[in-house]
């Protein structure tokens, strides 16, 4: 089991940067597959980026590619998603997730993560 909590979400303009982090208590947490997922008003959950246990792979969604920067530091049970160059599309509330049993190719379901936190809000004023 561990508990996940967001922080870090706020109004900001375009063209912004921000960085969110996430909290886990539990000490499996350095064994999980960890994942940022949003969900936007009307919209569908969605897998926004991902990074192995130990950090060597990290994936991310083709609308963040080169702009966001997922990162995780097992000493202190934190992952971290560096936004930069904030557009307008990217406002959502940003959800941190865990992954118990990952497959290769699972980092892009959203049924795959096992826990989530509440999530933090993320706006973008254009």
């Amino acid at each position: 089991q561990v508990q996940l909590v967001e922080s870090g979400g706020g109004l900001v303009q375009a063209g912004d940067s921000l960085r969110l982090s996430c909290a886990a208590s539990g000490r499996t947490f350095s064994r999980y597959r960890m994942g940022w997922l949003r969900q936007a008003p009307g919209k569908e959950r969605e897998f926004v980026a991902a990074i192995e246990w130990n950090g060597d792979r990290t994936y991310y969604a083709d609308s963040v590619e080169g702009r966001f920067t997922i990162s995780r530091d097992n000493a202190k049970n934190a992952v971290y998603l560096q936004m930069n160059s904030l557009k307008p599309e990217d406002t959502a509330v940003y959800y941190c997730a865990a992954d118990r049993a990952p497959s290769f190719s699972s980092y892009g379901r959203v049924s795959s993560y096992d826990y989530w936190g509440q999530g933090t809000q993320v706006t973008v004023s254009s």
